[in-house]
């Protein structure tokens, strides 16, 4: 699902196109705010927590959504509303005179009060693109349980909110750090190093419009160190990158790692050739 570097670009455009616009209509396509009509009410702002958004109008109210795996908003000119608004995909269409704002396969989309967002986002921890980020509060959750893999403990967004595969899997390479660690395993500077790197490159894909690690321009097709490598040589050691599964269903997800520089392969690892991704008659051992 998207990072919090997507989530953050997309509040940016969702800010940028409807706040401080009065809405003309809205069209919420979900059962429990089918009749809801915001029309009238003003866009203060667009603000991502995490990876949700906050889209606050007035009247003390939120739309509040998450993309989930395959959730996306988009802004376009409001005479594009009636041809965008037939996809069946699509889940809500907030517009004002100018611009429609289309939210197209969204994970999740409901309304609340402003003053209760506590509801629906209350439970994540210090966000990592916050300019208020709180690093002690984030080092305590992420070293809460030792016994934890470190890579379980920092996709928990109850911990540290904004880090999906990708901005553990990179800052892991990295520190070179396993990323079938136990956070017991690990000292607590070298923690603290983590959550800073991965905020670092959050920023910086925030700051280049797209996400990056390496921040060159010219690298845009492979401008990753392991993530989405599978099958491919180290751009450090040349030894293939390996892909492998990491924690309990149903929070299970795979991991993309250096056995080279990142201490061997996992304990997840059947150590079957893996194919590149994109590349079905070239194999790697």
């Amino acid at each position: 699902m998207p990072e919090g570097d997507a989530v953050w670009r997309t509040a940016q455009r969702l800010h940028e196109g409807l706040a401080g616009d009065r809405l003309a209509g809205s069209d919420i396509r979900v059962p429990a705010h089918a009749t809801a009509d915001l029309s009238g009410r003003r866009t203060l702002e667009v603000v991502p927590r995490g990876k949700h958004l906050l889209h606050r109008v007035e009247g003390d109210l939120t739309v509040h959504s998450h993309l989930r795996m395959e959730g996306s908003w988009r802004v376009h000119p409001v005479g594009r509303r009636h041809a965008l608004g037939h996809r069946h995909t699509v889940r809500a269409l907030l517009w004002s005179t100018r611009r429609v704002a289309v939210g197209d396969s969204l994970g999740m989309l409901d309304l609340v009060l402003t003053s209760q967002e506590h509801r629906v986002v209350g439970h994540l921890g210090p966000d990592l693109l916050d300019p208020g980020y709180d690093a002690q509060v984030a080092l305590a959750n992420v070293r809460a349980d030792p016994h934890r893999t470190i890579t379980e403990a920092c996709l928990d967004q109850r911990n540290v909110a904004g880090m999906g595969t990708i901005f553990t899997a990179e800052p892991l390479f990295l520190l070179g750090i396993n990323p079938w660690t136990p956070v017991g395993g690990l000292d607590p500077g070298q923690v603290e190093e983590l959550l800073s790197t991965a905020r670092r490159l959050l920023v910086l894909s925030c700051r280049q419009g797209r996400t990056t690690i390496t921040g060159r321009g010219d690298v845009a097709d492979d401008d990753a160190w392991v993530h989405g490598r599978v099958g491919l040589p180290c751009k450090r050691c040349g030894v293939p990158i390996r892909l492998a599964p990491i924690g309990q269903q149903p929070q299970q997800r795979v991991m993309f790692s250096c056995p080279g520089c990142q201490g061997g392969r996992a304990p997840t690892d059947d150590g079957a050739p893996q194919t590149p991704l994109g590349h079905a008659r070239r194999r790697y051992t």
